[in-house]
């Protein structure tokens, strides 16, 4: 049974999100934890009237794209115990 996993924070400037992830994985023979951030925009299917998402941007989106990974690496900067193995 898998569980859902949640991201630790999400940043949204309308359409367009980035979140940040907490993951586990092992360096040097030791557990050790580490960030990933992933982004997307929302639409909304016209045939089918569901909600997706796309990692495809329009022009338009660019400036929130920026504004949201901008967001997701301050996070991580200010909140990781090793910013220099980032």
């Amino acid at each position: 049974m898998s569980e859902n996993k949640k991201p630790e924070i999400q940043f949204r400037a309308g359409a367009i999100s980035a979140a940040v992830w907490k993951n586990v994985g092992e360096q040097d023979g030791k557990p050790t934890e580490y960030l990933t951030v992933s982004f997307a925009r929302n639409y909304k299917d016209k045939t089918t009237e569901e909600w997706k998402t796309t990692s495809s941007l329009r022009t338009m989106d660019l400036p929130k794209a920026v504004l949201v990974l901008n967001k997701a690496f301050e996070y991580i900067m200010m909140n990781s115990a090793d910013t220099a193995k980032i």
